[in-house]
């Protein structure tokens, strides 16, 4: 046992010796995660959907038409690993080398291999995006400990900006997940010492919620929804109350343009198109920023002082 032990207190220093070999580790490994956060994408606002149903359902009993338990009643089980993964349309069950990331896409020409029904391209490019974003912080923060919660807190925002993108939701197992993932590291300062998580996961949450009930007050609209507020909180808790205003002013002017170009993205069909009314989803946006903001607060804020000095 001692042997064991002493063997893995070598492989940090093994992988410092050879960041290669600690590089492609990690890219590797994220491809792996990537495939499974394609699952997380998509089953987990199907499993919150049929949780609401079966609420509501239990909270009316008999007052609901017959139909509609009929219709919404949650039948078997459904979670992120049952049941196994099948193909929408013909119900061929995904084998396991139909299931390798990117290769499996690239050598089934992006179908199925039963019906040949196109297999959309978002995943293998969420595959793509969480093995590069994974390395991309293996090469920022090395072999460390930064980087094994940064990669983690990579895969739940990953989740969460597609989540946002496709259904405009923010679901709290996620967002709530990252919020103490970033006060639990405060413990030991792995980014920031714990009063300044805790101040900014308050500030980030209030600061939100302060424009959400200012606007709704104004003009009778709801202009974002409480997850974005929980989010900023959770980004908070890495980046601390000094860094909130770098998250919001990116975030804030990613979606000020986006929003200019919403009348030129609106098209006859909108019946699949999220931005068809209008609305956009506002976690993407501080999603991106937020992550940004943990690798480089210091280096915007030092940029930004330089340029307002001079």
């Amino acid at each position: 046992m001692s042997t064991l032990f002493s063997g893995l207190q070598q492989i940090p220093h093994i992988l410092t010796q050879f960041p290669v070999i600690f590089y492609i580790s990690v890219f590797i490994f994220c491809l792996l995660v990537g495939s499974f956060l394609n699952v997380v994408i998509h089953r987990l606002p199907i499993m919150m959907k049929r949780d609401w149903h079966q609420q509501t359902i239990d909270y009316f009993d008999t007052e609901l038409p017959h139909s509609f338990i009929q219709k919404y009643t949650p039948n078997g089980t459904y979670n992120l690993v049952k049941p196994d993964s099948t193909c929408p349309k013909c119900q061929h069950e995904i084998r396991a080398w139909e299931n390798i990331p990117l290769l499996s896409y690239i050598f089934l020409n992006g179908a199925c291999s039963q019906c040949k029904t196109s297999i959309s391209i978002r995943y293998p490019l969420v595959e793509l995006a969480t093995g590069l974003i994974g390395l991309w912080t293996a090469m920022h923060f090395g072999v460390s400990i930064q980087t094994l919660v940064l990669l983690f807190a990579s895969f739940l925002l990953i989740s969460m900006i597609m989540i946002d993108v496709e259904h405009m939701l923010l679901p709290d197992d996620l967002t709530l997940g990252l919020l103490w993932l970033g006060l639990i590291v405060a413990i030991s300062e792995v980014f920031i010492p714990l009063p300044d998580a805790i101040i900014g996961a308050i500030a980030g949450y209030f600061i939100l919620w302060s424009i959400y009930w200012c606007f709704k007050l104004v003009t009778g609209k709801e202009g974002m929804g409480y997850g974005d507020f929980k989010l900023l909180a959770a980004l908070g808790a890495f980046v601390g109350w000094q860094h909130l205003i770098i998250i919001i002013l990116l975030s804030s002017i990613v979606g000020i343009i986006l929003g200019l170009l919403i009348p030129h993205l609106k098209r006859k069909n909108t019946a699949d198109n999220t931005f068809a009314d209008g609305a956009i989803p506002f976690g993407p946006f501080l999603g991106v920023a937020g992550w940004l903001t943990i690798f480089y607060g210091d280096t915007i804020q030092q940029a930004y002082l330089q340029w307002a000095v001079y």
